[in-house]
């Protein structure tokens, strides 16, 4: 039995509101990509070159990346000269299969926040404008609160017309504090949330900084500032520095990606508005192309549908129909 066959027999028997959710949210990748693979099954019959170099373009137009789609094409090969595979239907288990194990990469993947143990846990989150950082800060902020976590978020986003109002909507929604301050100086904002946080035994800090990148130097700056400042209340914080992203940008989010791994120690990535394209393969290729796990998928936009990434539900969610 395969990996998808396993995520088949555990999902379709109990589908959760979860998994339905990644269902859902993945109805316009899966139905692009898992119809041309279907297509391209009806005209090849059997594996062949000509078989391989369609199978190559449909991969690369759902956004997994030209490297990934190199390395997962050799991979392919290699397990068909092996098990001696001709019949194109018998490859498809295959292809999910490689998927998964492409993401996973031998690794322990690590979906989870690292929650401190012995003071507030300071999450930072960073981000071009309009890719929905203050949302999803919101989002967390209500999916901690429903969990029992006291919650901060601080508005260190003090460059953005209408960044500090956005949160403090926000913090009204889910009833949480907001820290803000009319100060340009982003730092000081910050620094004032985490002494409080620290001081009233907050769970969670969420901070929200600015999203522009036109200016790598400024904002390399600003965010190591910003680091010291925490430190210097909170000695091994920030404890996550989480990099949002919007799936419907395709290969520019994976740019935005290596530019922010470059500026900063990224530990997460969220993705949000995956349920938004067909190119839901972009989970794959900014795995490949920076080596940072995907911690939270956005799905659709209620507050609770914002969830923690979990490779088996994607992959389900994506070949359900296959």
């Amino acid at each position: 039995m395969g990996i998808f066959d396993k995520f088949k027999n555990i999902f379709s028997k109990k589908e959760t509101e979860d998994v339905h959710l990644y269902e859902e949210g993945l109805e316009k990748t899966r139905k692009e990509f898992v119809n041309k693979i279907g297509i391209l099954n009806k005209k090849y019959k059997k594996v062949s070159p000509e078989y391989f170099d369609e199978l190559e373009e449909i991969l690369i137009m759902a956004d997994i990346g030209v490297n990934t789609v190199m390395d997962f094409i050799d991979r392919l090969k290699h397990r068909v000269k092996s098990e001696n595979i001709t019949d194109s239907e018998d490859l498809k288990e295959v292809i999910i299969d490689e998927m998964f194990i492409i993401y996973v990469n031998n690794q322990i993947v690590v979906n989870k926040i690292n929650y401190s143990n012995t003071s507030p846990t300071v999450i930072l989150f960073v981000g071009v404008n309009g890719v929905g950082k203050t949302t999803t800060i919101g989002k967390i902020a209500y999916k901690l609160k429903s969990e029992g976590k006291k919650v901060m978020m601080i508005a260190g986003d003090t460059f953005r017309a209408g960044a500090i109002e956005q949160l403090k909507e926000w913090g009204d929604r889910t009833d949480t504090k907001v820290v803000y301050s009319e100060s340009k100086d982003p730092s000081s904002v910050v620094y004032d949330g985490v002494s409080l946080a620290l001081e009233e035994k907050y769970d969670v800090v969420l901070i929200d900084t600015a999203g522009r990148l036109q200016n790598k130097t400024n904002l390399m700056n600003e965010l190591e500032k910003m680091n010291k400042v925490i430190g210097k209340i909170i000695p091994d914080a920030p404890h996550e520095t989480l990099l949002v992203i919007d799936a419907t940008t395709g290969q520019n989010g994976i740019s935005q990606a290596k530019s922010f791994k470059e500026i900063t120690n990224i530990t997460g990535i969220v993705l949000t508005k995956l349920d938004g394209t067909a190119k839901g393969g972009i989970v794959l290729a900014i795995k490949e192309a920076v080596d940072i796990p995907v911690k939270f998928v956005g799905l659709g936009e209620k507050e609770t549908d914002l969830r923690v990434f979990d490779i088996e539900k994607y992959i389900y969610g994506l070949f359900k129909d296959m």
